[in-house]
């Protein structure tokens, strides 16, 4: 059996002792809505399944299931730190960071853009699942925060987002863009105009990576791939709801020392 195919960063793969991955739709044994390699033990999937999809994902990276370390993704700011692997319980929050080797960091997404983050040099990593809200709310400073705490600085940092929406899918509201520019009059620069008056094309990784680098990290990249737009590769939310399905898989990305 081939392991499920992965994506990766450029920047985050010249990285020493750290190993990272984007996993696709691909590689699992889903059906249907979830065909084939979904991750989310929160969907409507058969849990069965679900569990042997995240143990592929933990094999492609010599690790046992339990080392897959995520959280219930709730689209906040809140960011955990995993000593070790905590298991199927899943604690509430959108990211985790750790220092412990082995700890297969992960963060799940379905067009929310999913955010890793190394630090080589202090050795600590983290995973970050930032959602328009979570970005907004201050997700990806608290995980810098986090992995300062921890004794990382953000000048030594590399980040990758991974598969996500894409500026050319992602349409939104003109409430949507009030949102963003109370928060910041400069962000206005992420939005240009919809194909109606009242909508506007949001550019979510761009967005991302302005904040990554707000908060000091020098080496930041987006690789680059729409979830929405690229059916037989990723799960997409958006993707689902013009489909008018009842659900959608999600995808997986991770990080890990070594």
């Amino acid at each position: 059996m081939n392991p499920p195919p992965v994506l990766q960063s450029p920047l985050l793969a010249g990285l020493n002792g750290i190993r990272h991955g984007f996993f696709t739709r691909q590689g699992g044994v889903s059906r249907g809505l979830y065909d084939s390699l979904n991750v989310g033990l929160g969907s409507g999937d058969d849990p069965d399944a679900v569990t042997e999809n995240r143990r592929r994902a933990a094999a492609a990276f010599d690790l046992p299931p339990e080392a897959l370390t995520t959280a219930y993704q709730i689209h906040s700011a809140t960011v955990l730190t995993a000593a070790e692997p905590w298991g199927p319980s899943r604690p509430e929050a959108d990211g985790v960071v750790t220092t412990s080797p082995g700890v297969l960091c992960g963060a799940l997404a379905a067009d929310c853009a999913p955010v890793l983050i190394a630090d080589a040099r202090a050795r600590v990593v983290g995973a970050v699942h930032a959602g328009w809200k979570g970005a907004l709310g201050g997700v990806v400073e608290a995980a810098v925060a986090a992995m300062v705490a921890h004794g990382a600085r953000p000048e030594d940092m590399t980040a990758a987002i991974g598969p996500c929406i894409g500026p050319a899918s992602y349409e939104v509201g003109a409430d949507f863009l009030t949102a963003f520019t109370t928060a910041a009059p400069s962000n206005a620069r992420f939005f240009s105009p919809g194909l109606t008056a009242d909508k506007r094309w949001f550019d979510l990784p761009a967005f991302v990576l302005s904040r990554l680098a707000a908060a000091g990290i020098p080496r930041c990249e987006w690789i680059g791939r729409d979830t929405c737009a690229e059916p037989e590769a990723f799960f997409s939310n958006r993707r689902a709801f013009k489909a008018a399905e009842s659900d959608y898989g999600r995808l997986l990305s991770v990080i890990v020392l070594n």
